[in-house]
């Protein structure tokens, strides 16, 4: 198993993985709203292409640390990284039949 696949029940490491790089540009793109700043001038500020943040900010983006760190002092902000626990699997809930004042509407519902 990969080192990022527990963190989401076993999905895989790419799947993991790109939910971060989308995390990432989410988190990116609410600073540069914030701070009112446009792409162009960030890629200014990293010494590099409007295209190359475009990248960064689709959530497609591979990032490395070395990235991260550049966008972060662009942005006068750090990078914290840290390890914790996965969130607990969702397990399915059973559902009773749905009521109304006057009793049952529907009998029990299947667990999905």
């Amino acid at each position: 198993m990969g080192w990022l696949a527990g963190l989401t029940g076993g999905r895989s490491d790419d799947l993991t993985g790109a939910q971060l790089a989308r995390d990432v540009s989410v988190m990116v793109a609410g600073l540069l709203a914030a701070k009112g700043i446009p792409r162009t001038q960030l890629a200014e500020r990293m010494g590099v292409s409007p295209g190359r943040v475009s990248q960064i900010l689709s959530g497609d983006e591979n990032l490395t640390l070395h990235s991260l760190a550049n966008i972060a002092g662009a942005l006068d902000r750090s990078v914290v990284i840290s390890f914790c626990e996965p969130p607990p699997a969702e397990q399915p809930v059973a559902r009773g039949p749905a009521r109304t004042e006057d009793g049952p509407v529907r009998p029990y519902a299947p667990v999905e």
